[in-house]
């Protein structure tokens, strides 16, 4: 079991010991160094932070944990309760709150749950503020209020609509052609909140859901990491309903992959690229991914005449890299779709609406639209190493050896081969380093990843 305590925030497996798991003592602590952290950046007569979450069986407990631990600091809350990350994120802009809590571990199995921070701008906090909160949570020095000084707690069941209201009104959503093309769309939740939220979206641009897995109580029917291995329900469905595509969304709703007609993957590297092709040929600008993405955004933005770049590894970084281009379209490889033009956020509602709009208007199948794209494929890697080895080292030992190619080391070392690349990154938490690698066949990216390896254990002397 275990509890991991970042910049990111707080997130670990329910039960257990106190500071090994997220336990009601941790998630209370937390809390509070977060909502001590709120109050330092401005001094108000009053405060005001959104609490959302999603369906995880724990999430009712920590939310009121969190939420009278923020109480009790003076803090007014404003509870959506069942949310999405997304909708959190647009609620405390549109609130003009002084920050935002989102109770979700993600993709993380169930008996998992977090604390993911967000500042006044509904944004992930850079690593300074998240290291504040550490320091704040070690050092204990947290003050909570009188008896006449207790915060608030209003409830808005309201957020997802107008989520979904703001989408509507973006100019490049095309609700008409939409609609004139009578969709047909199966939806995996995996029984969390998009399970309330992509069919209310869907059936407000005329789509028509099937629902599975949409009940949000927080049982998850299958590992809820949207990739291929744990679709195949949602594979079947697709075809048995004869529906024209699939979508799947992690609990949280940050992540969307989607399924062809025929029941075959899109590609979750490939949901980025479909909707910054659309966003480029209407809106032409600058994309970012993170260096773990695909090269094929690049190829996408190329075509457009755009300026592509990568960042490191992170939405907070993603986020800053659009802001420093001006960036009209960004986000990760694993599904994440972050368009400006509605926040700074990865949102998998903006994606659905944007994939719909450049799939009506272009009037082809979705199997037909992958194809239309550079095809990459990925492996995905990692090597563990003793904790006495020196991983920084190995790290600059490999970017020496390959100095005669274009080499990135803003996040770890990645090296840019002219068909194919490999990036690699050490683990935060453990003695590892997780290899990434790219290339026109499944194949070459497996060998490749298999020849970096072999080299790293011969430095390591492993």
């Amino acid at each position: 079991m275990t509890l991991i305590k970042s910049i990111s925030g707080i997130r670990g497996t329910i039960g257990g010991a106190q500071g090994e798991n997220l336990t009601p003592i941790d998630a209370v602590m937390y809390g509070a160094a977060y909502g001590t952290w709120v109050k330092q950046q401005h001094q108000k007569e009053s405060y005001r932070v959104v609490v959302g979450r999603d369906a995880r069986i724990s999430g009712s407990m920590i939310q009121q944990l969190v939420i009278n631990t923020l109480v009790g600091l003076g803090v007014d809350v404003i509870n959506l309760d069942l949310s999405t990350t997304p909708t959190v994120e647009m609620a405390v802009m549109m609130e003009h709150a002084d920050g935002g809590i989102i109770l979700t571990a993600s993709h993380n199995p169930k008996q998992w749950n977090a604390l993911k921070l967000l500042n006044n701008k509904g944004e992930f906090l850079d690593a300074a503020a998240g290291q504040e909160i550490l320091d704040i949570a070690e050092g204990g020095n947290m003050l909570f209020a009188d008896v006449d000084s207790l915060g608030t707690i209003s409830r808005n069941d309201a957020y997802i609509d107008l989520h979904i209201d703001e989408i509507l009104a973006l100019d490049l959503v095309n609700i008409k052609a939409i609609k004139a093309a009578n969709f047909k769309v199966v939806v995996d939740a995996v029984n969390s909140t998009g399970g309330i939220a992509i069919p209310l979206l869907l059936e407000a641009l005329g789509v028509q859901p099937v629902k599975l897995f949409c009940t949000p109580n927080g049982e998850f029917p299958h590992n809820p990491e949207p990739l291929k291995e744990h679709l195949g329900d949602l594979m079947q469905e697709v075809v048995s309903q004869g529906a024209d595509f699939g979508i799947v969304v992690d609990p949280d709703v940050d992540r969307l992959a989607f399924v062809d007609e025929k029941g075959e993957m899109f590609g979750e590297e490939y949901t980025l690229v479909a909707v910054a092709d659309y966003v480029l040929a209407n809106t032409p600008g600058n994309t970012v991914s993170n260096m773990s993405s695909s090269r094929a955004l690049r190829d996408i933005t190329n075509k457009h005449n755009g300026s592509y770049k990568a960042s490191a590894v992170g939405e907070v970084n993603v986020v800053q890299t659009m802001k420093d281009t001006n960036a009209v379209i960004g986000g990760e490889g694993n599904g994440g779709i972050i368009y400006p033009e509605l926040h700074y956020g990865r949102d998998s509602l903006v994606g659905v609406a944007l994939f719909l709009s450049h799939l009506a208007e272009q009037k082809m199948t979705v199997s037909s639209l992958r194809e239309s794209y550079p095809s990459y494929f990925m492996s995905k890697q990692k090597i563990a190493l003793t904790p006495q080895i020196d991983v920084d080292a190995i790290l600059e030992q490999m970017a020496t050896i390959y100095k005669a190619e274009e080499i990135t080391t803003i996040d770890g070392v990645k090296i840019d081969f002219e068909s194919n690349w490999v990036h690699l990154r050490k683990s935060n938490t453990e003695p590892i380093i997780r290899i990434y690698t790219e290339a026109a066949s499944q194949h070459q990216a497996d060998t490749l990843a298999n020849d970096i390896i072999s080299q790293i254990k011969q430095i390591a002397g492993l």
